[in-house]
């Protein structure tokens, strides 16, 4: 009798994976397509962060040197024909 419900728990828990299976199979190209989709926001929200910063880095850079540039004018004065 132990082994009639064994047997009978293992052909259960054999068409309960059975069932789980072909929900996965069925649902396959869904999960896929969803999890593509998710991969490609959050690389583009990578990409666009990154590419946001770099930017802001340059511009940075070029008022650093346009200040700069501006400083070493205003300490050599105005350019005539007599400094140039």
């Amino acid at each position: 009798m132990a082994e009639k419900e064994a047997a009978k728990q293992s052909e259960e828990q054999l068409i309960r994976r059975r069932q789980e299976l072909d929900f996965f199979k069925k649902n396959a190209e869904r999960l896929r397509r969803r999890n593509l989709l998710t991969g490609l926001c959050i690389g583009a929200f990578v990409v666009g962060m990154f590419s946001y910063t770099i930017l802001s880095v340059k511009q940075e850079r070029i008022v650093e040197e346009l200040d700069e540039e501006a400083r070493i004018h205003i300490i050599r004065g105005p350019r005539t024909g007599a400094n140039s």
